[in-house]
Parts: C-alpha cells; structure tokens; sequence
C-alpha cells in the first residue's frame, strides 16, 4: 500500500507568490510622469512594451541563468595558442541583445531629439531593475559615443557600428561585425581611483605621434571592464602625460591585438558581468583626443557612466521596494498581514520616500543632459551629478538590505530576487569613483565654477519661498559651507548629503502630492534624520502613510 503524502508537502501555507508578469513602467506612476513631464512622453510607448517584456517570467529567468552561471576565461585554445576568449552563458546574450534593440547603447546620439536621454534613462532604469551586469558595457559604449565623435575620421569608420541595434557577440575584427561595444580600463594596481599614478606607456609608431596617431602600449590594468568589448577605451602615459586611447580586440590587419587577459575578478556582484586583469604587450592604439590631456578626455566620459551609476542604483531600490511591498502585503505574521502593522508600514513609507525621491533626481539630471547650453542645467550636470552618485548609490546599500530584512529568511537566500540585489547595491558605490572621490570633486566643481553653484542655490530657494520646510533646508546648506575653506575637505561628505537631500526635496515639493512632499521634507530636514528607515514621526499619520504607499504600485 502506497503511503500517503503529507498535507504540508502538497501545500505551503503563507508563502509569497512569485511577483511576475507585471509591467515595470505602467506599474510606476512617478516614472510615467516624469517621463511626460521631462519631454520624452514621444516614447512611451516603447517604454510601455519594455516594462512588460522586463516584467515577464521568462526575463527573469534570463536574469538569474546570466548570474548563476558566470563568465569563463579561456586563455588558450587546444593547440595551445592564445586566444583569451571569455565565455558566457547565451542568456548573457540575450539580455545585451535587448539592450541594443532598445537602443539603449546610444538613443540621444542616434536619435538627437527632446527629451531623449530622459527616454534613454527610463529604459535603462527599466532594465536595471531586472539584471544590472548586461549595463556594465552598454554604460560604457554610451559614455564613449560623445569622445569618439571628436574623432572624425575614427568616429566615421565606427559609427554605424556603434549605432546599431542588433547585438554581434561574434569575436572578430572590426571590420567583420555589424555592431560594436566598448569598454573601459583606467585604473592600476598602484593607483585605483588615482590614475594620475598609472605607468603604462603608450610609445609613438615611428612617423606618428600626437591625436589620432598609432601607438602601441605596454604596462597593466586591475580593473579592465568588459574584456570582451570590441574596443576599449585606455589611459596610457606619453611624453606629455596621460593620453587617452582606443583600444581595439583586433588589430586592423586582422591579427589579435596584444591584450592578454590574465584572470577574471571574483566578484561580490555584478557576476554576470565580466571584469578583468590585462597586461599590453606593445598593443595597438589610436589616440582620442588631445595628447597630454586624458584626464580632460574620460572625464566627459566619467560624466555619463555616474549618472549611469544613479539611475541604477534608483532602479535596484525602486525594484527591491516593489518586491518588499508585495511581500507585506501577502505574508502574514503574529495575526496579521505585515503590510497591516504599524511599524511596518512606517518603513515601508519611508522606503517609498526614499525611492521616489530617488528616481526624480535621476530624471531630473537626464533632463539636465537634454540641454547642454543652459547655465542652470550646466550646474545639474557638474555639480548634481557626484553628488547624486555619492548618495544614491550610497543609499542604495541600506536601502536593499532593509527590503531584504523585510522578506527575512526568505530575502537571505539565493532562491529569490533580495539577495542579488543586495550582492549588486555596492558596485555603483564603488565604481567610476567611491564616495570620497564624488564629494571632492562636488567641493572643486562648486569652487572652480562658483556662479553655476549660486544658479543652483537661486533655483532652490525660488521653489523654497512657499515652503518653509524647505527654505530652512535651503538656508541650513548655505550656511554648511561658511565654515573655513580649509575644513571644506572635512565636513565634505556631511556637505553633499545636505546638498542632495536638499535637491530631492525640492523636487518632491514640485511634483508630488502635499501629503507627500510634506512627509519627505519633515523627516529629512534634519540631515541626521533618515538613516534607518522606519523612524518618520507621529506627525507623519498612517493616513499619509499609506496614501505614500498607495503611489508605489499603479
């Protein structure tokens, strides 16, 4: 006689159904309306498609197979020649093929038009809350697109390459693919964030020299981003000092360039991604941009890949902040549904907050690259953006950790989305510079370009003037940085939190509800307020708690 089946076995009570086949974008009405507020509601539509697509099961499946599964270096083949080739799983491919379909490797380059990087950042902000390596080399194909058009005759032979919508994972010279990616690698083992410190050396080919001459390079870099791009984009050290450089896979007459891949990074996240160990062996480059002047040259890039790092790191807390909700609201614990509960609601409050907040500072500085000519949009982008990548990215680490603490055990496991998203939250904190690194740069651009600071602080206090949260926000960071000049560096990152949570408000109370913008200027207005989520005070109601809640999810 066969034995039954325990009823435990046939059915697990209170256990969370599985959040798919929901659309990110309809699903997100502060997405949806900065989108047609910033000028880009030409593609909602396709953001629309997107958002379904990304919602589905099958994506998220991709997702997990590409992180499960991590990139393999294969630096010889049987006969024993170099090949340093770096195998992935196909749902690798899949997701960078989705990617470029969206055009999200070069929209406002290709598709020059109102609104377009605000398009552009939507998709990619879609994107990133499902899987975030497959971003690592669209980020830094996008970046270069702008350095290499200064590089006519360069720029011309690549162009249709990088514009592209299909994705070619095909490993060959250039001139046999019909699309391109390019990656990144500046730092060295000595130096890190200080490039300045690099040795590789980039010798002239005899009878060249100078900007868009042949060089070759010898040295080393720790961090090669991407190792399978097709280019790469190199800080190298001339007689003139760092230079910058394009890097190709293959040389132009067909051979392998002398790029060999020593090892893969064993990364905490980000692994579906490859980042790698290299050393040039008198590899082959062309010079981009003026000799002497390569720090000048990635900076622009720099520009883009931080802002890259804040609309991810927004995405990876919109998205955990959409799976802790669902969560609350269909586990139940001590008689009650968690979403149901005081103390849990007051987190999940400030979450929303701090996520919405978030992603109308990411629209906000995408707008402020739609219009490269206007002095107050030039402030944005100089100085908001290290400043949004400090803290965003920042935040984006407690943020995820306190959603996954909301799922408990459940969250801590590797069969669900929290824990991958936790494991990805450092990298945007880390890469393209660490907090440190932004603040100061905050405090040089505020000192070099004092009148685009002044702009900045004008335009907060016109939206301050009928607020009186605000205005004493806006009066507390004026008078932040009247200490010394030589205590700036010190009180740097206490400085840019002001600055930020300063700017979110701001943008709160133009665009949200009262009840809202209330709530978030009330419990950020003390900048020590805010860094354990779940302490909003009494005058914060559980009325206007859950209205806040009410917005996460259309």
């Amino acid at each position: 006689m066969q034995a039954s089946t325990p009823q435990a076995e046939l059915h697990a009570n209170n256990q969370v159904p599985e959040l798919t086949d929901n659309n990110l974008y309809a699903d997100d009405s502060v997405l949806m309306a900065g989108v047609q507020r910033h000028h880009a509601g030409w593609h909602a539509a396709e953001l629309a498609r997107y958002g379904a697509e990304l919602g589905s099961k099958e994506v998220w499946n991709l997702a997990e197979l590409a992180n499960r599964h991590a990139p393999e270096l294969q630096r010889y083949d049987r006969a024993g020649n170099r090949i340093d080739v770096v195998e992935f799983h196909p749902a690798w491919h899949t997701l960078l093929g989705m990617l470029r379909r969206e055009n999200l490797h070069a929209l406002p380059w290709s598709t020059p038009k109102t609104g377009s990087h605000v398009a552009r950042a939507a998709g990619y902000f879609l994107h990133a809350q499902v899987e975030s390596g497959s971003l690592c080399p669209t980020t830094m194909t996008f970046a270069s697109i702008p350095v290499l058009q200064q590089e006519p005759a360069l720029f011309a032979a690549l162009q249709a390459k990088l514009y592209a919508c299909d994705h070619d994972s095909r490993d060959l010279p250039l001139a046999q693919k019909t699309a391109m990616l390019i990656g990144m690698g500046m730092t060295e083992k000595q130096g890190g964030s200080d490039v300045r410190s690099n040795t590789t050396l980039a010798t002239p080919i005899p009878g060249g020299g100078g900007r868009g001459a042949d060089y070759t390079l010898t040295g080393h870099k720790w961090f090669f981003s991407a190792p399978m791009c097709d280019a790469h984009m190199v800080l190298a050290r001339t007689e003139l000092g760092l230079s910058c450089f394009f890097v190709p896979r293959w040389r132009p007459d067909g051979s392998k360039n002398t790029l060999l891949v020593q090892r893969l990074k064993d990364k905490l996240g980000n692994r579906s991604n490859s980042s790698s160990e290299v050393e040039f062996d008198a590899a082959f480059g062309i010079m981009v941009g003026d000799e002497g002047r390569g720090i000048a040259t990635i900076i622009e890039m720099a520009n883009h890949t931080r802002l890259d790092c804040v609309i991810g790191s927004a995405a990876l807390m919109r998205q955990a902040l959409v799976q802790a909700l669902h969560y609350a609201r269909h586990r139940s614990a001590f008689g009650a549904m968690l979403a149901e509960q005081a103390l849990m609601q007051n987190v999940l409050a400030d979450l929303a907050l701090e996520s919405e907040a978030a992603t109308l500072l990411m629209l906000q500085l995408a707008s402020a690259f739609d219009a490269p000519n206007d002095p107050l949009q030039k402030a944005w982008r100089r100085i908001v953006t290290p400043a949004a990548k400090f803290w965003i990215c920042k935040r984006a680490l407690e943020f995820t950790g306190e959603c996954m603490e909301i799922w408990g055990g459940n969250g801590y496991v590797e069969t669900g989305p929290m824990a991958r998203f936790y494991r990805e939250a450092p990298v945007n904190s880390i890469w393209e510079g660490s907090g440190n690194v932004m603040c100061l740069d905050v405090l040089r651009a505020i000192t070099r370009e004092p009148e685009s600071f002044a702009l900045l602080l004008e335009h907060l206090s016109s939206i301050a003037a009928s607020h009186a949260g605000l205005s004493k926000m806006v009066d507390s960071l004026k008078n932040t940085l009247s200490t010394p000049p030589e205590q700036h560096e010190r009180i740097a990152r206490y400085f840019v939190q002001k600055l930020v949570l300063t700017i979110q408000a701001a943008l709160m109370v133009q665009t949200a509800p009262q009840t809202i913008a209330d709530a978030f200027v009330s419990s950020r207005c003390d900048a020590e307020n805010g860094r354990v989520y779940g302490t909003l005070s009494s005058l914060i109601s559980a009325e206007a708690q859950k209205e806040i809640l009410q917005r996460v999810v259309q």
